[in-house]
């Protein structure tokens, strides 16, 4: 018996042909046929309510805003055996189930599901729920296209109006300025000549008062007409520091003073020559293993003549036998200790 492996159900069949008509296998083929016929029928339900505000006057709802989360989901079509896009796009728009209706009414799809319906025994009355006629696709289309032109025109009235409304408020605001402007300008009505009384102090100058055009709309210079003639400043006398000046007396800022340099070069910045040789060496040293023979040894002890070690006995005095059977003698007396 020859073996056939089943796309459907995934798997390998030793009963060859027979295998398209066992319990299983049409189980799932129902199960897939289920599915996609849902897919279609959502689709369908979606034309022809586009086709019905389409003809209202509407096709608000034909076309949405483009959201990524939501309209790059894709449709499994087991005839053709790909995963199809279910929503279509133009532009920043949104066309739901546009792209799958497309794939439904193609003619590409109608030789697979032709070729699936004949290669896995399908019921034969379900064939055309699986597929979409070319000219309701066609009616769905015009429908799609009056939509967005309808949907593009709505919006091209909706920025129309919030470009009038933002010129309506820049007026309302320049009107209000130039107002506030003119009361700034207009000069104070003056009281008749007295008879006695101080003398009257001069008008200031309102034209420096008055708001100077300018991006944060302020004046730029100062008011020097800020005190009366007639007051008096008191005298405290000059406040002068050691050596030093201040913004108040005029002194020169410490941005624009000169740096003294030292002309004897006695002022060192930073480590000599020497200490840069010493921390050199002891970052070397940290490199090699700190259990090493001599790691702990003091460099700066100071040693006499007689620095040689005394191991052995031979260097001190006496022959090599006689440090060989003294050392024996010591070990066998310490382990007797023992």
């Amino acid at each position: 018996m020859a073996v056939r492996y089943c796309a459907l159900c995934r798997r390998s069949s030793f009963s060859g042909r027979r295998h398209l008509y066992s319990a299983a296998h049409r189980r799932r083929l129902r199960e897939v046929l289920s599915r996609l016929q849902e897919e279609v029928a959502a689709a369908r339900a979606a034309a022809a309510a586009a086709e019905e505000e389409d003809g209202g006057g509407g096709g608000g709802a034909a076309v949405r805003r483009y959201d990524p989360a939501e309209h790059d989901r894709r449709v499994w079509c087991p005839c053709c055996g790909s995963g199809v896009r279910r929503d279509g796009r133009r532009g920043p728009l949104a066309l739901p189930r546009a792209a799958l209706l497309q794939h439904l009414a193609g003619p590409e799809h109608r030789r697979e599901t032709a070729r699936f319906w004949r290669e896995h025994r399908a019921e034969a009355a379900l064939r055309e729920q699986c597929v979409v006629p070319a000219e309701e696709y066609e009616r769905y289309a015009r429908a799609l296209e009056r939509a967005v032109a309808a949907h593009q025109r709505r919006e091209e009235e909706r920025i129309r109006q919030m470009a009038a409304d933002i010129r309506e408020a820049e007026r309302r605001q320049r009107e209000t300025v130039r107002a506030a402007l003119q009361l700034q300008t207009e000069p104070e009505p003056r009281a008749g000549p007295a008879s006695h009384g101080p003398p009257a102090a001069p008008q200031r100058d309102t034209s420096q008062d008055a708001e100077q055009p300018g991006p944060s709309g302020t004046h730029m210079g100062p008011d020097l007409n800020w005190m009366e003639p007639s007051q008096a400043l008191t005298f405290i006398g000059h406040q002068d520091t050691e050596g030093k000046g201040n913004v108040h007396t005029g002194a020169k800022p410490p941005w624009l003073m000169e740096e003294e340099e030292e002309e004897d070069g006695s002022k060192q910045i930073g480590p000599s020559y020497e200490e840069f040789l010493k921390q050199k060496e002891k970052q070397k040293l940290k490199k090699l293993p700190p259990e090493r023979v001599g790691a702990n040894f003091d460099h700066t002890s100071q040693t006499g003549d007689g620095w040689l070690p005394s191991f052995g006995r031979v260097w001190n005095h006496g022959r090599r036998w006689q440090s060989r059977h003294q050392f024996r003698t010591e070990s066998g007396e310490k382990k007797k200790k023992r």
